[in-house]
């Protein structure tokens, strides 16, 4: 019998591994293995899968992977390094993954699911000399692709390289700014490119006035961490801690510190601690005209310093958080829509929202399409075109609901490309694949939003309604309710979500007087108050919220409302079928 003989194959070739391996699991096993599945998920199987590959296998830090394309090899690797690098600019050194990369073109030997042979060994070799968070090629690579990519190449010569006996010439991927030559810059005669300008906020120590030295750890503490919690909202520039505390104890105005720093806003504030209570107060302060733009005061228990700081400071950062948008918006409205920068139309867009209208939806729309004009790198615009996009899916206001369904998945995946730290861009995800009844993929992105950015009220709140959907109501009314501690100027929808979750607890009474908060509730709160008020035996008040459902959408029936819902478990859907049909809808 002829034995067996393995096919051969001219393939282009993909070798990765992560630099410092070692040392990442040495000093944070967990956290490593956690962040390798989380780049595993979010930028190479997606890079992978879009430009036609297929991966051999893993080792632990590193991984081959075949192409039918040697372009499209050189693609992924590209737009992987490129995604990583944005994806580090906000990371600690000390935890930064960094990747080196090979990619050669050459004759593999198949063995079944397994490459073998010179090509393999060469990709291998190359991913070696690369730096990290570099690309190095083969001749027959650069040979191949040329100039079919938006990327340049620095001849690196004939390198001698292990097990190999001849020398292989290699060449290294310029990326990003090392496309630059040396004194090249924006053509001076070109219109100049309105760019997403955040608004910059500065937190100065603040000040103890309890007269007991020993709480200054305290009030040292709170100022921290408020820094550090502004911090995660990526559309404010904080300050650093070490820039602020220069002016620790020393008298300074709000307008020398904004001048000083090139900041919008100034925050300062006071601690003073008598008997078993502390109270801190904290004021928001524009930095051009030092009007005050909120103030408030937090008076607390002293029982545990440290569960109070925590308290406080969630509450502090996402409460500053909304009143500088607010500010802004403000200021907005003042300006002549000309002069309005990509951040402010992305304001715009976020407060026409929140209205929850078809026109001001429009509106919105017209906005965020305004801000990517002017900065097409801007993630967060991205994102929320998305998110708008979603909202006119879902009361059926578009047109083409194909079309915007495609749009939303577009707009997403852009802003993950561009920033996938961003919070509001993973909480737009998770909302999206939960309309999909995705409720894992829900899960996760819900959890990347939350971990990314615990203080916003509508990451959340958002918390809480997918638990209602999990079928875990009684935590969801807890998020739902934290949410809008955290923000008093929340949305009104807030009560919405509120209300379905205590419906879903059985705590009719509950929902009833959080759906009655809403100032124009429409066909489907009417429907949740006819059920909660048949569930408690209120015939009178269930049939008027029920006429007031049919008047609202004629052709209403349980099953059809429903499906526009999104229970995991059949049981919670049979709960509120019931309490319909009880109300006298049609089912």
């Amino acid at each position: 019998m002829e034995a067996h003989k393995p096919d051969r194959r001219l393939a282009a070739i993909v070798a990765a591994d992560v630099v410092g391996y070692s040392r990442l699991m040495e000093v944070d096993e967990a956290g490593t293995v956690a962040r390798l599945k989380t780049v595993q998920l979010e930028l190479i199987d997606p890079a992978i899968a879009k430009c036609k590959g297929r991966i051999i296998k893993t080792m632990g830090d590193g991984m081959l992977i075949e192409f039918q394309s040697v372009t499209e090899a050189l693609r992924c690797a590209v737009d992987f390094q490129e995604r990583m690098a944005r994806r580090n600019r906000d990371m600690p050194a000390s935890r930064a993954l960094l990747y080196r990369i090979g990619v050669n073109l050459g004759d593999v030997i198949v063995d079944e699911s397994d490459i073998f042979g010179d090509g393999v060994n060469v990709a291998a070799r190359l991913e070696s000399i690369a730096e990290p968070g570099g690309i190095c090629i083969s001749a027959a690579v650069c040979d191949q692709v040329g100039d079919r990519l938006d990327v340049t190449y620095e001849d690196l010569g004939e390198q001698q390289v292990k097990n190999i006996n001849r020398p292989i010439r290699v060449y290294r991927v310029l990326l990003g700014r090392q496309n630059a030559e040396p004194g090249d810059g924006p053509d001076r005669h070109a219109a100049p490119k309105e760019s997403a300008k955040k608004p910059a906020i500065a937190v100065l120590p603040f000040v103890n006035m309890s007269g007991d030295p020993e709480q200054e750890f305290f009030t040292d503490g709170l100022s921290e961490d408020i820094i550090t919690e502004l911090s995660r909202f990526r559309q404010l520039l904080v300050i650093s801690r070490n820039a602020v505390f220069v002016h620790k104890g020393k008298p300074i105005k709000a307008k020398q510190i904004a001048r000083e720093f090139g900041v919008d806003y100034v925050v300062e504030g006071s601690v003073r601690k008598g008997a078993d209570r502390v109270r801190v107060t904290v004021q928001l302060i524009d930095g051009e005209t030092e009007t005050h733009l909120w103030a408030e005061r937090y008076d607390r228990k002293l029982e545990d310093i440290f569960a109070i700081q925590d308290e406080v400071t969630s509450s502090i950062a996402s409460t500053l958080f909304g009143r500088v948008e607010a500010a802004r918006h403000g200021h907005a409205q003042r300006k002549t829509t000309g002069n309005m920068a990509a951040y402010e139309y992305v304001l715009a867009g976020k407060v026409l929202h929140h209205a929850s209208k078809r026109d001001c939806n429009a509106e919105a729309l017209r906005n965020l399409d305004r801000a990517i004009a002017l900065d097409p790198t801007y993630a967060h615009a991205h994102a929320w075109k998305a998110c708008v996009v979603g909202q006119a899916w879902l009361h059926n206001w578009c047109e083409d609901r194909p079309a915007s369904e495609q749009m939303i998945v577009d707009e997403l995946q852009t802003a993950l490309a561009l920033d996938d730290n961003d919070a509001d861009v993973h909480r737009i995800l998770a909302a999206l694949k939960l309309n999909f009844n995705e409720h894992d993929k829900a899960a996760y992105h819900q959890e990347r939003a939350l971990s990314l950015n615990p203080n916003s009220d509508l990451i959340v709140v958002q918390q809480g309604e997918l638990l209602t959907w999990l079928g875990r109501p009684e935590e969801g009314i807890d998020w739902i309710r934290r949410a809008m501690r955290l923000n008093p100027y929340h949305p009104e929808r807030f009560w919405s979500h509120l209300g379905r979750a205590q419906y879903s607890a059985r705590a009719y009474g509950d929902a009833i007087q959080s759906f009655s908060k809403l100032t124009a509730p429409d066909h489907s709160h009417h429907a949740f108050l006819a059920a909660s008020s048949a569930r408690i035996g209120n015939r009178i008040a269930a049939g008027a919220h029920a006429r007031e459902v049919i008047q609202r959408e004629p052709a209403f029936s349980a099953k059809a409302f429903l499906d526009t819902l999104h229970y995991r478990q059949p049981s919670d859907a049979e709960h509120l079928h019931e309490g319909i049909l009880l109300a006298g809808l049609p089912g």
